[in-house]
């Protein structure tokens, strides 16, 4: 399955939506989406599974890649 993560760069400042980032990420699940973060300095707003329709306008964008770890 194909999730949306949602993040900060800078965990130490508060989130501010003009800041947000986000990428794309193969996993089971959203725990394993976490686990291959974890090592990465961001700050987590949210996790969003992609599936179905939204998968597919998700694909249409220019920005779409699906992060290899």
């Amino acid at each position: 399955m194909i999730f949306k993560v949602f993040y900060q760069e800078n965990p130490d400042e508060v989130p501010v939506r003009e800041k947000t980032k986000t990428l794309y990420i193969e996993a089971e699940s959203e725990r394993e989406v976490r686990q291959k973060l974890k090592n990465r300095t961001i700050n987590i707003e949210y996790i969003q599974p992609l599936e179905g329709a939204h998968l597919e306008y998700e694909k249409q964008s220019p920005h779409f890649h699906v992060l290899e770890i």
